[in-house]
């Protein structure tokens, strides 16, 4: 059976194997009060910034718990294609699972953003609350997945301000377009692992609408940024399976499904 995964937000370093270190509160009561694991047992523990660390549970107690850290593995899970998905605000639950599909498909980035017909998005500390809920999400999908590096949830952003700070290629899908994925050029450096064919460098995203589309002018917007316009198919996908679905695909055409 595999060791539970738990993301561990302090400082750990390949230094500390061999030592017992304090379980942090809401780790410990996930571990213990949910998981119901037990002195002795195995889990393992990464920080989001590359690798993991085996270690066994130490002690439990009012307290809290412990664990003694057993070694430390450099190993990575990361895709060889770095996208970025921008996910235009959809409803509570389609936003969540896009956001935990995205990370589990191996977005390097999410960035929510504000179109005309997104899901209305709270001011104020409400809205911080639910940029704080999407990354716990990324959080807890990389637990599950194995992912030991965290993707980036940027605060959320009107569509057409990111459009003019993004610096790379793009794609943004359009039932109504022309070209489909066979017609589909990526940017030599959307690779991490060096150049490959495609036109001029620079990172790439996925521009994915709301649950009522993108409107004919902000894909017009994309488009004159030099996004491609790309259809999946003759039918028309919910906001949340657009991108699983485009992510799922450039991994089979670029990434680490091949």
């Amino acid at each position: 059976m595999t060791a539970p995964r738990f993301h561990c937000p302090i400082d750990l370093t390949p230094a500390i194997v061999g030592s017992v270190i304090a379980l942090p509160d809401t780790l410990a009561h996930h571990a213990v009060r949910v998981l119901r694991l037990t002195a002795g047992d195995a889990i393992t523990l990464f920080t989001g910034n590359g690798g993991e660390f085996a270690a066994t549970i130490a002690r439990i107690d009012k307290q809290g718990a412990s664990a003694t850290i057993e070694r430390y593995d450099p190993v990575e899970r990361e895709s060889e294609l770095a996208v970025t998905l921008a996910q235009s605000i959809a409803a509570t639950d389609a936003m969540d699972h896009a956001m935990r599909k995205a990370v589990e498909l191996g977005a390097a980035a999410i960035q929510p953003l504000v179109t005309e017909r997104s899901a209305p998005l709270p001011a104020g500390e409400r809205g911080e609350r639910r940029l704080a809920h999407w990354r716990q999400i990324a959080v807890a999908a990389c637990e599950q997945c194995g992912r030991n590096r965290v993707p980036d949830v940027a605060a959320p952003l009107a569509l057409a301000d990111w459009l003019a700070a993004w610096a790379g290629g793009g794609i943004v899908l359009d039932p109504l377009a022309e070209r489909g994925l066979p017609a589909l050029t990526l940017p030599a450096s959307a690779s991490r692992d060096g150049p490959a064919a495609g036109p001029a460098a620079g990172p790439l995203a996925v521009l994915i609408g709301p649950e009522g589309g993108l409107t004919a002018r902000e894909i017009a917007a994309a488009t004159a940024r030099g996004f491609q316009p790309v259809r999946l198919g003759p039918r028309v996908l919910r906001t949340e399976t657009a991108g699983t679905a485009i992510l799922a695909a450039l991994q089979t055409m670029r990434g680490d499904f091949r």
